[in-house]
């Protein structure tokens, strides 16, 4: 189920910010100055606004308008807001162009698509060949055997694990492509 706009406030919190380091995560998922990212489920932009800082060009898409709405007003007036770029609509049916994404970074959204083999298509052709996917999961919502059908539908597209890892509270698989 998609977290309602109505419930942002959850995705992005005092408590999240202090006990997520965003930075580290994204060190983690292998992005640099010079990335270009793409974003699914940048919700109302607590990664994006971090991934503005840190990449060459983000394309943050959001499914609702509403909560695509609230990532824009938090964007606003940040620095590194004119490198991000918000599609609004379904990742299985927006097309970024074929291998321009040097990393596709899923933060605790995959388990929500409701076309997962679609998402992970399109996904995947977004990636640059030799490109990483980074996905987060949480562990209260995913379960091993989720996980490793997420990372099942990803490595048919031509992908290739090359980590993978539970903690307490998300799962995590880093892939590339081939």
């Amino acid at each position: 189920m998609v977290c309602p706009h109505w419930l942002s406030g959850i995705l992005y919190n005092p408590v999240r910010k202090a006990f997520t380091d965003r930075l580290a995560v994204l060190r983690e998922s292998c992005i640099r100055e010079s990335s270009v990212v793409l974003e699914v489920g940048a919700g109302n932009g607590f990664f994006t606004e971090a991934l503005a800082g840190s990449a060459r060009l983000v394309y943050a898409v959001e499914l609702q308008e509403q909560m695509a709405q609230k990532l824009r007003k938090r964007l606003s007036g940040n620095p590194g807001s004119h490198k991000v770029k918000i599609l609004t609509g379904d990742i299985a049916a927006i097309d970024v162009a074929d291998g321009t994404v040097d990393v596709g970074f899923l933060y605790y959204a995959f388990h929500e698509m409701n076309d997962p083999e679609g998402a992970a298509e399109h996904i995947a052709r977004a990636i640059k060949p030799k490109g990483i996917l980074a996905v987060y999961e949480p562990t209260v919502e995913v379960s091993r055997r989720m996980m490793e059908r997420t990372v099942a539908l990803f490595e048919r597209q031509g992908m290739k694990r090359e980590e993978r890892r539970d903690r307490f509270f998300t799962r995590f698989a880093l892939l590339r492509k081939e």
